[in-house]
């Protein structure tokens, strides 16, 4: 069975539609990118926190969604196969979720591979600039933080954030990012990466939904009114970096513009001691969202 045909397998043995009951978390990572949980962990951790669904998230890269599937379907948990595609505009990250995609779709696959060798670039590029700045770390050190070494996983900024936070030159990820790697950061690099409309694209020739990811981190509301009118399918209202204020926001831009309203906690895993972003389960939205999500079924 090909991995993408585990997708829908559930469901069609149980007969009968279990997804509009209970609740799920749409934004997760896993070792397959910058989690520290192998894709199985974070599926089983979701069915110990009572969810009903889980999807991972990795970024720009589907490597660990067969893995989830697989558990999922071992443990009785549905599990949404996703993405988080890195795409710039106006000089800003932007990330966009991709949910169902055909993940053997060969022509998607290049696609990410290809984000993977950019991806790559910067990480190199903020290397050079942390050891310009008397950080001597190397690219070798980021690798072998790896859980495993596989081509079409991820290394992304935690990696080189665990290196630095090994290595004494900062406490926390969060001084990590703040110091040296965010948007703001002494090392940060943003080479030319794809835009979130292309992003969109790849994502629906793939026979999946695109959603834009945590619209409050951009501080820009007319940068995520330009990209949800480029065509996306639904908007992250429920993340772990959002208040209050920003869920109300965005929940009224999302019926203004007949969005599917998802959200996730954008688990990371835990790195010595702190969970990052949020834990897992800590966003969810029901069920019935899920739905919403899954593309149209051929007759």
């Amino acid at each position: 069975m090909e991995a993408s045909e585990l997708v829908f397998h559930r469901a069609d043995d149980q007969g009968a539609d279990e997804t509009l009951y209970g609740f799920a978390d749409l934004h997760t990572h896993s070792t397959a990118s910058d989690g520290t949980n192998a894709p199985a962990d974070n599926v089983r951790l979701a069915k110990e926190s009572g969810l009903s669904g889980i999807s991972v998230t990795d970024h720009d890269t589907v490597a660990g969604v067969t893995e989830a599937l697989e558990e999922g379907m071992r443990i009785g948990i549905t599990v949404i196969p996703g993405v988080e595609i890195s795409t710039v505009a106006q000089g800003r990250d932007i990330h966009i979720l991709g949910y169902y995609m055909n993940i053997d779709d060969e022509k998607f696959l290049q696609r990410l591979s290809d984000l993977r060798r950019t991806r790559n670039l910067r990480n190199e590029l903020m290397i050079e600039k942390l050891n310009q700045l008397g950080v001597m770390i190397r690219l070798e050190e980021v690798m072998a933080r790896l859980t495993k070494a596989k081509a079409d996983e991820t290394v992304g900024r935690p990696h080189i954030a665990q290196v630095l936070i090994d290595k004494g030159y900062v406490a926390t990820m969060e001084e990590a990012f703040d110091r040296y790697l965010g948007s703001q950061g002494l090392a940060y690099a943003n080479p030319p990466r794809i835009t979130p409309y292309e992003a969109i694209q790849w994502i629906r020739e793939a026979g999946g939904r695109a959603v834009l990811a945590h619209p409050g981190l951009y501080n820009q509301d007319d940068l995520v009114t330009a990209i949800i009118k480029s065509g996306v399918d639904g908007l992250e209202v429920y993340h772990s970096d959002h208040s209050i204020q920003n869920e109300e926001k965005y929940a009224e831009l999302a019926k203004a513009y007949q969005l599917i309203v998802t959200g996730g906690s954008d688990y990371h895993g835990e790195r010595n001691g702190i969970v990052f972003h949020g834990a897992l389960g800590s966003k969810r939205v029901p069920m019935s969202v899920v739905q919403q999500l899954k593309p149209p079924v051929s007759p």
